[in-house]
């Protein structure tokens, strides 16, 4: 009996083992990590319904922090990821409604603490209807940023960027000439070639303000390795957050954002980021209605290749005007000139009605033609040889009040038999007009000479004959008496050395902040 007990346990066990030899082998191929990590991480609830939306904000002093955050669900480490058919088996934004949503799960930037980044949660939510602008403005540019952050595997916080820096306003303009969403200066649009010119401004191009806004920013990462020190770059300068941590480390300090020294602007730029990312990532939390945007395309681009009007081509696309200009704010002027690989964005349903109208279309397309400027034009000469107020002439060509016009520029003028020059004009960019200059009242006292009358003397102060008599009491002018005389001198200040690199540098910066104590 003793030796019957081991031997039916022997026999229990040999079907279960053969069941087990018979199964195929387990693959090792994919760790169970890289699985989960390409799994959906679990979404943040979606807060009500209510659209938001704002531009550039001013540094607060540091306040009370919000009430208790919630932390965000950890971002999965890709470069686990072992099995590449499996990642592209797993679509994590095919059954996204919502572009919110699908922005979420690419956080992936490491989130900054900070009281800064408190204070910056408290601007933004005691002001919703700021946010509720930004947003219903980003709604036509937003599909497209995602998508290419995630082209290039870059983190989705990033879409928000166009918040800080414009309120997702792609007329927006600066003082230090930084224009467009991504508000890049002139020099470093420029660098990523982004053309300015009479015509066209590619800083506030969507499509192509966005390549090379992306394209800087891979450049400031892979030279930081920092998305926070990157993010500073793009504000202050890649040379200045260089100079600032080579500071750092010869004093043997910290060299990660916190602990640098610079400029209060962006001191709170990346906390203003990181206030966004904690709203957007959780609402509910802040009490804040993030209307939901379509996960799919707001617009397609068109080729056009020939000159057409701004006017017309809302016409043909059965759209208002403004809304053409909102997709495609970096013409100057109402007429498109058409070229070899030229495209116009269009609203996804809008851009078949406006081939199909173009396709039947036999009237002429545009109603303007260029006219070169010769010696002893006079703009006046020309407006009223076109038919049109002088004013509308200025406003077409976007010439500013006190522009001088050299033989050789190009002016936009009616085709003749046209209605161009009684027609309205589309609300395009226009620089904002430089300020009057300061200016300071200097007395001084002149001595009449021999041959002096009141009108030399205005003539040569630059002043007027009634002022002299305002300021004076005068009878017959002789030679040797005094007159006061009040005159105006224009207050010139230092000019700053133009910075050469970040995106938008050069913007007025009141102090330097120095590192917060972590």
């Amino acid at each position: 009996m003793a030796n019957l007990v081991p031997r039916l346990s022997l026999l229990l066990l040999l079907p279960v083992l053969g069941a087990c030899a018979g199964m195929a082998p387990i693959s090792t191929g994919t760790p169970t990590r890289a699985i989960n990590a390409v799994l959906p991480a679990p979404a943040v609830p979606l807060a009500p319904v209510d659209a938001p939306r704002d531009a550039q904000v001013s540094a607060l002093a540091p306040a009370a922090p919000v009430g208790p955050m919630v932390a965000l669900p950890p971002i999965a480490d890709l470069q686990e990821i072992k099995s590449p058919e499996l990642t592209r088996a797993i679509d994590l934004t095919s059954r996204e409604d919502d572009l919110w949503v699908r922005m979420r799960k690419g956080f992936s930037m490491p989130n900054l603490v900070s009281p800064l980044v408190d204070d910056r949660q408290i601007y933004y939510t005691t002001r919703p209807s700021y946010i509720k602008r930004m947003v219903e403005r980003s709604r036509r540019y937003l599909y497209h940023i995602v998508e290419e952050l995630e082209k290039r595997n870059m983190p989705t916080e990033l879409a928000l960027l166009p918040m800080v820096e414009s309120a997702f306003n792609p007329m927006a303009y600066s003082s230090a000439h930084a224009s467009g969403l991504w508000q890049f200066i002139p020099g470093t649009g420029k660098r990523y070639d982004l053309a300015q010119n009479w015509w066209y401004d590619g800083r506030r191009d969507i499509i192509a303000s966005t390549t090379a806004a992306l394209d800087y920013l891979q450049f400031l990462y892979e030279m930081h390795g920092d998305w926070q020190l990157a993010l500073a770059s793009y504000n202050w300068g890649e040379n200045a957050v260089a100079r600032a941590i080579e500071k750092n480390r010869k004093l043997g300090l910290p060299t990660d954002f916190l602990s640098l020294t610079m400029p209060g602007e962006t001191r709170y730029y990346v906390p203003k980021l990181q206030a966004l990312k904690n709203i957007v990532a959780n609402p509910s939390a802040f009490k804040i209605d993030l209307d939901p945007i379509p996960n799919q395309p707001y617009f397609v681009t068109v080729p056009r290749n020939q000159d057409i009007d701004m006017r017309i081509v809302a016409r043909l696309a059965q759209m208002p005007v403004e809304e053409l200009l909102a997709l495609n704010p970096g013409h100057n002027r109402p007429v498109l000139p058409g070229s070899a690989g030229a495209t116009l964005v269009l609203p996804v349903d809008h851009a078949e009605i406006f081939k199909a109208n173009l396709a039947t279309h036999d009237k002429p397309l545009s109603s303007w033609q260029t006219y070169i400027i010769r010696p002893g034009d006079k703009l006046e000469t020309i407006a009223a040889q076109n038919g049109m107020t002088l004013a509308k002439l200025k406003q077409a060509n976007g010439i500013r009040p006190k522009a001088r016009m050299a033989p050789g520029q190009p002016l936009l003028v009616p085709v003749k038999g046209s209605t161009a020059a009684t027609d309205g004009l589309p609300a395009l960019f226009q620089p904002p007009a430089a300020p009057e200059p300061r200016t300071r009242i200097r007395k001084l006292t002149y001595t009449v000479k021999t041959g002096d009358t009141l009108q030399t003397i205005a003539s040569r102060h630059k002043v007027s004959v009634d002022d002299l008599r305002h300021w004076n009491t005068i009878g017959r002018l002789a030679a040797g008496q005094k007159l006061s005389i009040q005159v105006k001198s224009i207050v010139s200040g230092k000019k700053k050395p133009a910075k050469k690199s970040g995106a938008n540098n050069g913007k007025r910066i009141s102090k330097t902040i120095k590192p917060t104590k972590k």
